[in-house]
Parts: structure tokens; sequence; C-alpha cells
């Protein structure tokens, strides 16, 4: 019998895991494939704290004013990645140079303004810059720029090693971890939960759902719907070049985001939708890739000159309202949901600390106000 069974091997679920374990809880991980094979190691590796531009345009303020209740998770959680490398003791390439929303034209520019004022509200730093103190911070920027917001608390982190450097850290506190392990059924059982799994009956008192984009459907194992999508999305990552980008770079015109490795390879997203091929599987399309292509180069036109490499299609989790679903769920006792849609590289590791510290029974430290994501 574990204490705790965590479903789901990304980012989120290992470092649950870790939390568990570092507590000296008896702890389960069971991934259907491998290690970090999902969203967590397929994304971009930002780390956000500013309201996402597309939908504030498109959804309106009303929206933002409601998702600014998840602000103060993000900022949690960037303290925690400050701290994540000298805890675990590796190298995980996380870099807090700010992040850089810009402007293309008066009108979005005013759009940032407006956003701006609801994140401040919300406890973040926003410094509105003018076109002049874009092209002083960012001179690689393009001239065209009208202006710009530059939050100094986002930054990048390298997401092919954070989630498998989470679970190495678990599994040395005595974490168990089963990878090519799928959950087929939950059933309640006299001191907790059985779990049907490919590997087997596994028992354990607590459940925590970290399946990312799977996570509706292991709620339903447990009596439970869920608003919980998964959405096809393209990146691009080009050819190691000169330092260029040192910035995560954001464009209010379309869906960008940018920022350089520091092998100095620059990946061009922002979450441009893939299409989906015969089986279903999320594959590349080349009008979306165009599109991003262009309004990267015209961000950041010493761009043109640098070799795209390689471009790759993937799930990421998402809902409609874009707000995290976090803790126990009702009607389930002991069933603890820890789900972050489209911003969960950023938010995995204040949502980790929550859930681990809700499972053993303990008051989460968090700025966030938990009844915002308390599963419904």
């Amino acid at each position: 019998m574990y204490d705790t069974a965590i479903i789901g091997g990304g980012l989120t679920g290992c470092a649950t895991a870790w939390r568990l374990a570092e507590d000296g809880a008896k702890v389960i991980l069971l991934e259907r494939d491998e290690i970090n094979s999902a969203a967590s190691g397929a994304n971009a590796g930002s780390l956000h704290v500013q309201i996402p531009h597309d939908p504030f345009v498109r959804l309106g303020p009303d929206w933002a004013a409601a998702f600014s209740q998840t602000l103060p998770l993000l900022l949690d959680s960037i303290d925690l990645w400050r701290e994540v490398e000298s805890r675990l003791g590796t190298d995980l390439e996380v870099s807090m140079t700010g992040g850089l929303l810009v402007a293309a034209s008066e009108a979005e520019m005013r759009q940032i303004e407006r956003k701006a004022a609801i994140e401040r509200a919300a406890g973040v730093t926003v410094e509105l810059l003018s076109a002049s103190a874009l092209k002083d911070r960012a001179p690689y920027l393009s001239g065209r720029l009208t202006g710009g917001a530059y939050c100094p608390t986002e930054g990048k982190a390298n997401p092919l090693l954070c989630a498998p450097a989470f679970a190495k850290a678990a599994n040395r506190l005595g974490a168990s971890l089963l990878s090519g392990c799928e959950v087929a059924a939950i059933e309640r059982g006299r001191e907790g939960f059985e779990l049907t799994t490919s590997q087997g009956l596994v028992k354990a008192r607590r459940i925590v759902n970290a399946a990312g984009a799977a996570s509706g459907r292991i709620a339903q194992m447990a009596g439970m719907r869920m608003d919980i999508e998964a959405f096809p999305i393209q990146l691009s990552v080009t050819a190691p070049a000169a330092p260029l980008v040192s910035h995560l770079v954001y464009a209010a015109a379309e869906k960008l985001t940018l920022k350089q490795t520091r092998a100095g390879s620059i990946i061009i997203g922002g979450g441009w939708p893939a299409r989906l091929d015969a089986a279903g599987r999320p594959v590349v399309d080349p009008k979306a890739l165009a599109r991003n292509v262009k309004l990267a180069v015209d961000t950041v036109p010493g761009l043109a000159d640098v070799e795209l490499l390689r471009t790759w299609a993937a799930f990421v989790n998402g809902n409609a309202d874009w707000r995290p679903i976090i803790g126990e769920a009702p009607g389930a006792p002991g069933f603890f949901m820890a789900y972050a849609p489209w911003i969960g590289f950023t938010a995995s590791l204040a949502t980790a600390s929550i859930v681990a510290d809700l499972a053993q029974g303990k008051t989460p430290q968090t700025r966030a106000d938990l009844s915002c994501f308390a599963p419904r």
C-alpha cells in the first residue's frame, strides 16, 4: 500500500513525487509512456507571468480579470524556479532575464497598457516602454515596433532536463517510478484506491491526477467530468547562432514567443495550431509555420540569417477559462487534481508544492486563493 499514487510523468507529476518523497511519504508514479514524453518535454520552456496576450484580445478584460487570479500562483512558481537548481543540485538552464511583450502599432500598445493595469493589480511588476526605451532595452528588436511591456520576473528553462531531474531526485528518495504503465480503472478500496494498470494492481491511500491532457479521462475513472482538452500546437528551433535574443519575447500582433537557449539555438513558438493526421496525431501545419516564422523575423530581423533546423508538433493541455484545477475533488476524498493548462510548465512547481501539502493534510504556503482553482 502506497501513501500516494501519482498519475502522470510530466513535470508536475515528477515534482509532486519529489516533494512527497522528500517528506518521507511512500510514493509511486505511473506514466503510460516515458517520463517527460508529452507536453512537459515538448514545450518551448518559457517561464510566464504576464497574462497571455492573444486570449486577452479575443476574450476580453472580464476574462483577463478572472484569469488574473492565476498570477499569484505563477509568482509562487517563479520563486521556486529561482531556487530549483540548488535544491536539486543540477543545472536546468534556468535563466531569469525578463520578458518583453512588443507592439507593432499604437492600437496594440493600448491593449498592452490595459492588460498591464490588470497585471499590476495582481502584484506583477510590469514596466511600460516607449519605442525608444524598447530599443535601448533590446536593440536586436525591429525598429518598426511602437513600444512594449517589460516583466522582470519571466525567463526560461530547458524542458528536456526538468522533469527527468525531478524524477531522478524522487527516485533517490525512495519513490517508485513506473513508465509504460497505463491506468485502466480506478476503484475505491477499503483503505483508499485500487488502480488497475497495464502492470498490475496498485493500491494507494491517495491519488494525485497530474496526467496533463489525459487528466479528464483519469478524472472520469473516479466519477468526475472535467473541462480538459488536448490541443495540437507546433514549435520550431534554429541552428545555434551568436547571442541575439536576450529576453523572452512575445508579440502583441499574433502568436509568438522567442528565446535563445544556452547552446545558441532560438526557439520559435507562441501556440500556433498544428494539424492532426489520419491517426489523430499532431503534425506540422506548413501555413502556420510560415506565419510564425514571418512574425519572428518581423520582430527580430537578425533571425533572417539564421537557419531553421526543425519544427515539431505536440499536444498541450487546455481548458476554456485557462485556469488551473488544483485540490481535492468533491465527492472523492483522497483524489487530488494537479492540473495547470496552457501555462503548465511555469505553474508546475507551485502546483506540485500545493498538492503535495494538501495530500498530506498540510496548509500550503501560497499567495494564491486556492478556492479559485478548486475542482468542480
